[in-house]
């Protein structure tokens, strides 16, 4: 009889070191609709700033906040390239986008150890899911 293998190893081949245990994947924020231009317009007018922040105004601020501050330490075209790109987010989802570019940087200037520990203190805004059922074997 053959053994069964799942589906994802057989299609992506043996997964990186350490993703067999417990790993949790970030995933980006969920994009709205695809809507037609008079709605986008509309969803344009309501993301508008308005005199009173709204709790999702809040809470992109807070996360940009806290993206600043991953860097605050670090210097050189690249981190205020970054930063511009912090201060024009709109959406969480650009922020998810820019954690990358954010790992490099603090990589190269103090270690992959700092980088992923900044790192795993801005993945707690973005969406979570397990990667597997448990259900099918990990070895073959």
């Amino acid at each position: 009889m053959m053994p069964t293998v799942p589906v994802w190893r057989r299609l992506f081949g043996r997964p990186l070191a350490g993703c067999e245990s417990g790993h949790v994947l970030v995933c980006p924020p969920a994009v709205l609709f695809a809507a037609p231009s008079a709605w986008r317009r509309l969803l344009r007018w309501l993301a508008a700033p308005t005199p009173w922040a709204r709790p999702a105004d809040r809470r992109l601020a807070a996360v940009r906040d806290e993206f600043t501050d991953a860097l605050s330490d670090l210097g050189g075209s690249e981190a205020l390239w970054l930063r511009t790109r912090l201060e024009r987010a709109r959406t969480l989802r650009e922020l998810w986008h820019l954690r990358a570019s954010l790992y490099n940087l603090v990589a190269v200037a103090h270690s992959q150890h700092q980088a992923e520990l900044r790192l795993a203190r801005l993945n707690r805004h973005f969406p979570t899911r397990a990667p597997l059922s448990g259900f099918a074997p990990l070895e073959p």
